[in-house]
């Protein structure tokens, strides 16, 4: 039995089982807190405790999944290639979005952190946060951070991101179609991306574009805010 647990087809099968099962609970609730990766998660640790899998054990067999982000965010540039017309005469202006959205991203955990005395493997797993976990756990490690720490606080960050993030720009009265995918997409990433998608066509294409745009300015900006900071 646990040989057919720790199988490929079962750890796929788990995994997109529970999260179908998560989509089905919140269209039914509505419920902010039942998001689907929020229960999705919580069914997976729940039966890998239960069955006493070892968690090394499930990655190798959901590896599949992992390996389906990289491709995922590429094929976000097939629609925006399909919104091209809308980017004529927005370059600079997402461009500026973006960098500034990272160097707030960046320095808030900083500031925050020394604030509150965290140490600097905290600090430097905190800092990608806001983006696309690939990226952010190649930065994290790179700096010196708890990769799977920065793992967690990703996802927990497109999560909360995806459920209060179309409210606040509704509340701030944001009518622009680009400023809410690049809110979506700067802030909260791939799970921010998915939300958008439901926003509309070009609120989704400018959010993957801000993942992209994301990954690459904090890449190259950690290290310069180390300097000076």
């Amino acid at each position: 039995m646990r040989a057919l647990f720790e199988s490929t087809e079962f750890c796929l099968i788990l995994v997109f089982g529970t999260y179908l099962f998560g989509q089905w609970v919140f269209k039914k609730t509505r419920f902010a807190l039942f998001h689907p990766l929020i229960i999705s998660i919580a069914l997976v640790i729940a039966f890998l405790k239960i069955a006493d899998i070892d968690y090394a054990k499930f990655e190798q067999g959901s590896q599949f999944v992992s390996f389906m982000l990289g491709p995922s965010i590429v094929a976000l540039g097939y629609v925006l290639y399909e919104q091209l017309d809308y980017l004529r005469g927005n370059v600079i202006s997402i461009l500026t979005s973006v960098f500034i959205g990272s160097i707030v991203g960046i320095t808030s955990v900083i500031i925050l952190a020394n604030l509150t005395g965290a140490d600097q493997i905290l600090i430097h797993s905190l800092e990608p946060k806001s983006v696309t976990t690939p990226i952010a756990m190649s930065i994290a490690e790179q700096s010196g951070g708890n990769v799977s720490l920065t793992a967690i606080i990703v996802v927990f960050c497109g999560i909360f991101g995806s459920i209060i993030g179309p409210p606040v720009l509704r509340l701030l009265r944001i009518k622009s179609s680009i400023a809410k995918g690049l809110a979506m997409g700067a802030s909260a990433h791939s799970v921010g991306t998915a939300r958008a998608m439901e926003m509309g066509a070009l609120e989704g294409a400018i959010s993957g574009l801000a993942i992209g745009l994301m990954g690459v300015i904090t890449a190259l900006l950690i290290p310069i805010i180390h300097q000076i900071l």
